[in-house]
């Protein structure tokens, strides 16, 4: 069966963009799934980044999550970017800020589109863009008592 552009599911919804936050609590899965959730959508893409006990070698001791003013309004604007280059029928995006434990979320984001390949595209670029152009930075200290700061996200 041939796709066709005409049924309006397979157009982007009027309002894609169903949340976006950047906060100090424990970050949900669930709750960036139902958010995304569209009758129209036969694919949803999600991502979970969560901190790991190493990095360059080094065991991690503790890391923490810090972020410009401007980091919210950044995130509006990577997720308007998605929207435009994609079907999305939903798009949730949610990152963690403050001191983070090993295996704790630190970032969240789903995009639910038509179809499966255009749903991994763009959450692929959601969280890639969010990663390199929202001014979100980690801090990591390692167990050998150095430390370094991670430019975005």
């Amino acid at each position: 069966m041939a796709r066709t552009q005409d049924h309006p599911g397979e157009q982007a919804a009027s309002a894609p963009i169903r949340l976006l936050a950047i906060r100090e609590s424990e970050l949900s899965v669930d709750e960036v799934f139902r958010a995304v959730g569209d009758d129209a959508a036969g694919g949803i893409a999600l991502f979970v980044g969560t901190v790991r006990n190493h990095d360059g070698g080094q065991d991690v001791g503790a890391l923490g999550y810090s972020c410009h003013p401007s980091a919210q309004d950044e995130l509006r604007r990577v997720a308007e970017k998605v929207v435009a280059d994609f079907p999305v029928r939903g798009l949730a995006a949610v990152h963690r800020v403050g001191e983070l434990d090993v295996g704790d979320l630190a970032v969240v984001v789903a995009v639910a589109c038509p179809h499966r390949a255009e749903a991994f595209a763009a959450c692929r670029k959601l969280i890639d863009d969010l990663k390199h152009e929202v001014p979100i930075w980690k801090h990591q200290r390692f167990s050998d008592g150095t430390e370094e700061w991670v430019g975005a996200c």
